[in-house]
């Protein structure tokens, strides 16, 4: 058995078996997915394109969010879904485990310009010159700023930053509110495990070779990144207290964070200033671009992507769905449809922002329109200038393996069991025992 072939028996071994493709039941026009979902027009107009375009194909869409451990068994037991939409950062290690395909065939077939994607975004699909799966969405990583009480500490929203962390630590002291014994208000929040990237990077530190075969997460950059950000959440409550102030917050609603004072500023991924503008309209925000100690703006691009899984019953028909779901017109007609959706509902369009440039750029010239709903105004030119700004971890052969081994690093010193330096020293070893145990370096 290949080491592709045995890593991924292993993980259904691990996992359980689990087909995610067609029944022997089902006719041989069905077209399955996995990790979608029809939440709204971004998906189901250019879902209904497709349908449009290929009325013989039953497609069937698997709501629910990608679950890794199930996708690796369902190849594994040779039944997979058709397609996966997954994050982009994850599909190097598929790629290195030979659960998805290369679509270099179908990108010549559909005569896909590739250009017109984010390089940013393009890379992360391409592992040793061959593309894997084409990107669907973009977000970036930006700032945003709770004006009440910012303003109310004597700190000018406008010029606060994380780029001096001797200030945000003091600011941030500042704006932190205890009471009674408990946390009131979270001053700042570098939004731990999930930003470790981009913190790294803040400080000039990369945690994956740009080869993606080599983990670097005991570089002494990373460890003064991760030192500064966990105490910086540790000097405002310990961690469980912090943990379970923010697992009260009602994120998605008209009474969240921003809205009831429990939060002074934190980095955010960009669809949540729609969230924001949508429903709490009136909260006082400012929006402004992430920034490295030297105060150069910069994000990281993130999303997702559609592959077609090895073994997958109908790779063709698969490749006609993932090319006409990233397609500029399917974009277009999907941003068109979520404006009016929002409008009948008298919500604002806060924009469509996708991986593919050409489709942006139609969009955000012919589609969005300013509509007078601050949040956006103001958030929409942040991301546009970022776009092209972003960095994206390369893709690994061990990328999941990666993500997990520093994501339980930064628990653990936020938990107080290890400082950074020992955490990220243990984190490393196990990064490279996964490279090893991939590639076999």
């Amino acid at each position: 058995m290949s080491k592709a072939g045995t890593l991924i028996a292993v993980a259904m071994l691990a996992a359980g078996c689990a087909g995610l493709g067609a029944s022997a039941n089902d006719g041989p026009n069905v077209l399955t997915t996995m990790g979608f979902g029809l939440p709204d027009e971004h998906a189901t107009a250019r879902v209904g394109l497709f349908r449009q375009k290929y009325p013989g194909i039953d497609l069937r869409i698997t709501e629910g969010a990608f679950d890794e451990q199930q996708f690796l068994s369902a190849v594994a037991s040779g039944e997979p879904p058709d397609l996966v939409y997954a994050d982009r950062v994850k599909l190097g290690g598929f790629a290195a485990r030979g659960a998805v395909q290369p679509i270099d065939e179908c990108v010549r077939r559909h005569r896909v310009d590739l250009s017109v994607f984010r390089s940013a975004a393009l890379r992360q699909v391409t592992v040793d010159g061959h593309t894997y799966g084409l990107p669907d969405f973009a977000t970036v990583k930006l700032l945003i700023i709770n004006n009440p009480p910012v303003r109310a500490a004597g700190i000018d929203p406008a010029g606060m930053s994380a780029t001096d962390w001797a200030l945000l630590a003091a600011q941030t002291s500042t704006l932190t509110e205890s009471g009674g014994g408990r946390l009131r208000r979270i001053g700042f929040d570098p939004k731990l495990p999930d930003f470790v990237p981009l913190w790294a990077k803040a400080n000039g530190a990369d945690l994956i070779s740009p080869d993606g075969r080599r983990a670097m997460l005991d570089d002494p950059k990373v460890v003064e990144m991760l030192r500064y950000t966990t105490d910086l959440v540790k000097a405002q409550a310990p961690w469980a207290s912090f943990k379970a102030f923010k697992d009260g917050f009602d994120e998605f609603g008209a009474g969240n964070q921003y809205a009831k004072d429990q939060l002074a500023a934190m980095p955010m991924d960009s669809f949540y200033i729609n969230t924001l503008a949508t429903n709490s309209p009136d909260v006082d925000v400012t929006v402004k671009p992430f920034t490295d100690r030297a105060g150069n703006a910069f994000t990281e691009l993130g999303g997702q992507a559609w592959a077609i899984p090895r073994g997958a019953a109908h790779p063709e028909q698969a490749c006609d769905f993932l090319v006409t779901m990233t397609a500029k017109d399917a974009w277009v007609t999907a941003a068109k449809a979520r404006r009016d959706g929002l409008a009948a509902k008298g919500r604002p369009y806060g924009g469509t922002f996708t991986a593919n440039r050409d489709a942006d750029d139609e969009i955000f010239s012919a589609v969005y329109r300013p509509n007078g709903n601050r949040i956006i105004e103001q958030g929409v030119p942040v991301v546009l200038s970022l776009q092209e700004k972003a960095f994206t971890l390369p893709p690994s052969p061990a990328a999941p393996d990666l993500i997990r081994a520093w994501r339980s690093a930064a628990v653990r010193v936020l938990n107080g069991q290890q400082t950074a330096e020992q955490a990220l020293a243990d984190a490393q070893r196990e990064a490279d025992l996964a490279l090893r145990r991939v590639i076999g370096r």
